[in-house]
């Protein structure tokens, strides 16, 4: 069973240490790396939800999920007020195990509580070439919107 769970002093290691494989690392900076940008979004104003994602007891990915500010330019068409998905891993040796989609499930409900305020989209910057990305994505009803933002594309979700 997958849960979202906040990243602790107790956990902490763990998280940072689970990787992509080799060829996946070009398209999701580090676990260590979006938890700093996390402190650096909170510390500006921003809303970010830094979670580690568990299957059972056993540390298995991350997601970073922020609110308005993202530290990046928006995209022209998405507001302010919206969900953005910016970092989502599953560590190398628990892929293919259908935990990205449970994983997925999740994200969504959490984000539908409206933790840091209501919004009417969730959207998510992704390489174009990262087709299993884009496919996991669509299964869940994002669309792309046309737009590139950072060299990456947007897909965008109707909450």
């Amino acid at each position: 069973m997958i849960t979202l769970r906040k990243i602790t002093l107790d956990n902490r290691r763990d998280i940072f240490n689970l990787e992509v494989t080799e060829d996946q690392r070009r398209y999701v900076a580090s676990n260590l790396s979006s938890v700093a940008s996390c402190y650096v979004l909170a510390t500006n104003g921003g809303h970010p939800f830094p979670l580690a994602i568990y299957a059972d007891e056993q540390p298995v990915g991350f997601v970073m999920i922020t609110y308005r500010i993202t530290g990046y330019d928006l995209p022209a068409s998405i507001p302010e007020e919206s969900y953005c998905i910016l970092r989502l891993m599953i560590d190398k040796q628990h892929q293919n195990k259908g935990y990205g989609r449970e994983a997925m499930d999740k994200i969504l409900a959490f984000i539908r509580t409206y933790p840091a305020g209501p919004a009417r989209f969730c959207w998510i910057p992704y390489k174009e070439e990262n087709i299993a990305a884009k496919k996991l994505y669509e299964s869940f009803g994002f669309r792309s919107n046309g737009e590139i933002c950072c060299d990456e594309s947007i897909t965008v979700l109707t909450l």
